[in-house]
């Protein structure tokens, strides 16, 4: 792994959209979580990228800015073998929590049935603990 450019782990905690890849090719916008340097991306049999994963696990993920009113553009590419790991409550509502704020009850109903008990069939969670992990600064002051 390269020296990091900017402040990776602080960039990552912002509710930003990545952009996964997996054989194909295709590329699908995902929401992440990351935590213990890993994305954790959730799924369900709904999703024809979960298929991909698990037939090749080999897939990339970049999360990146570009504001050109403040000049900052960031980049995260992340490379590595996916693993499928069972649904965790916990992670989902720490994810769904950065995306759509702390309050469950402004939550649309869909996001809040993510989080039953037992949770929803064919929920499972994607990892993609980076065997590379590239960051840019292209950043520019205005």
């Amino acid at each position: 792994m390269t020296e990091p450019a900017f402040d990776v782990d602080g960039f990552l905690a912002r509710p930003l959209t990545a952009r996964l890849t997996t054989n194909g090719p295709t590329v699908r916008p995902v929401w992440y979580q990351w935590e213990d340097g890993a994305f954790w991306m959730f799924t369900g049999p709904w999703a024809k990228w979960l298929t991909r994963v698990r037939t090749e696990p080999s897939i990339a993920l970049i999360v990146d800015t570009c504001d050109l009113e403040t000049g900052e553009i960031l980049q995260v590419i992340a490379h590595g073998q996916a693993e499928i790991s069972d649904w965790d409550v916990a992670r989902c509502h720490r994810m769904l929590a950065r995306y759509l704020g702390d309050d469950e009850t402004s939550w649309p109903e869909d996001y809040r049935a993510y989080l039953s008990e037992p949770p929803m069939e064919g929920l499972t969670w994607v990892r993609l603990p980076p065997e590379k992990l590239i960051s840019n600064d292209f950043s520019f002051q205005r």
